[in-house]
């Protein structure tokens, strides 16, 4: 070999190893977090289908991704509130006030479904605005404000009820929204306008980019992201057409978790609550009302408990003194964190909801599957939670190491 061509080698070498080093570094600082997240469901899928070969049956999926459906529609809300640096401990009652309010208002009172499920939607928005009035007007923490948002919301709830402790739903229209299936052929339907709007919004994107002159991916990533997208589509409609067929309630919380990402991405209000997330004192500097944001965040976290509770309600077909308790709050938390959205605010994705309930869901469910006892359950997710919050800690040392917040 010349000493032209080993030169030449030996730049390629670096030039390799120079890249590796930066795929680590950005998976250690939390940049490429959604691939950490993936890698992991994986590894518990695995586990959990060695110790029972029923965890990857269609029937499981299709559980898994009902029950998931609660969890990851309240943890959107709180994607947003942990944006700000904020927390929300009220969530889990809100959840259970409003799908009370509902029920209450539907079974007792006589009510048209529809509009006992916007009353119930309203009541955990109008909670929200004001807890997040009070924690911006008179600079309570909102640990504090939530803390006694998730007492007071609890007794309400117990109020709500009455002496009955729990009432049955019967209406086809409120318990049709977790129990509805669609057949193999709207399933398909469903499958192709997924991958086309995916496809035509990416493609939508590029486009613009290139007619304002601004640098981004070539088309082969954009190409291997769709084909991605589209084979991770027709896998899951498959499975899910297997068995019952594509659930109304997996929709619902896709369509939220698309809707508020592309909030958060793509719109004004969205860099706002990231600037306010990342520095309040900059951004207010910058001439954004700082309370007007973090007022919006918590009526977003209020709202979406709310329907994340009528979900529930309708998945279990009743409303009791417990719901919204038990390990709801922790599962609709950790979920986001585990999936890297920050606990420090300005970092993270509506995504995250999506990939930490699947991931919080996941673990949950299968241990369900091994008959653990809730004592073990609760352990092991805890660590999990405590796991995530280290490894969000040390990203956000290696930012601050790297001069990046």
């Amino acid at each position: 070999m010349s000493a032209a061509e080993e030169a030449t080698a030996a730049a390629g070498t670096e030039e390799d190893s120079s890249t590796r080093s930066q795929v680590v570094r950005r998976f250690v600082q939390g940049d490429l977090a959604s691939l950490r997240v993936v890698l992991g469901l994986v590894v518990i899928w695995l586990i959990f289908q060695s110790q029972n070969d029923r965890f990857l049956t269609a029937e499981n999926l299709t559980n898994l991704m009902l029950q998931i459906t609660a969890v990851g529609l309240i943890s959107i809300g709180i994607v947003y509130v942990l944006l700000l640096g904020e927390i929300d401990l009220s969530v889990g009652a809100v959840s259970g006030l409003a799908a009370a309010v509902m029920t209450v208002l539907n079974v007792n009172h006589g009510w048209n479904p529809y509009l006992a499920i916007v009353a119930g939607i309203l009541v955990g928005t109008a909670i929200g605005l004001l807890q997040g009035s009070l924690f911006s007007r008179f600079a309570v923490p909102s640990f504090v404000v939530t803390l006694a948002g998730l007492l007071a919301w609890q007794g309400a709830l117990l109020q709500v009820l009455g002496s009955t402790g729990s009432i049955n739903i019967n209406d086809p229209k409120i318990t049709g929204l977790a129990n509805t299936f669609y057949s193999d052929a709207v399933g398909w339907v469903i499958a192709a306008a997924i991958v086309g709007t995916y496809a035509g919004v990416i493609l939508a994107g590029h486009r613009s980019r290139v007619a304002h002159g601004l640098t981004g991916e070539g088309l082969t990533p954009l190409a291997v992201r769709i084909v991605l997208v589209a084979l991770v589509t027709i896998v899951a409609v498959a499975v899910l057409n297997s068995d019952r067929g594509v659930p109304l309630a997996l929709l619902i919380l896709l369509a939220f978790v698309v809707g508020f990402e592309y909030v958060a991405k793509r719109t004004r209000f969205g860099r706002h609550v990231y600037a306010v997330g990342g520095n309040a004192e900059a951004a207010r500097r910058a001439g954004i009302s700082v309370n007007k944001i973090r007022i919006v965040v918590f009526g977003i976290a209020g709202t979406m408990a709310a329907i994340g509770g009528i979900m529930a309600a309708s998945r279990l077909l009743a409303v009791n003194q417990s719901s919204g308790g038990s390990e709801l709050l922790l599962l609709a938390i950790a979920g986001p964190v585990i999936a890297g959205t920050s606990l420090f605010g300005g970092r993270g994705a509506v995504w995250t909801a999506l990939l930490g309930a699947l991931v919080i869901g996941s673990i949950s469910n299968g241990m369900d599957l091994l008959a653990l006892s809730s004592a073990v359950k609760f352990m092991v997710t805890g660590g999990v939670l405590l796991l995530a919050a280290i490894v969000d800690a040390i990203a956000r040392k290696e930012r601050q190491a790297a001069g990046r917040v």
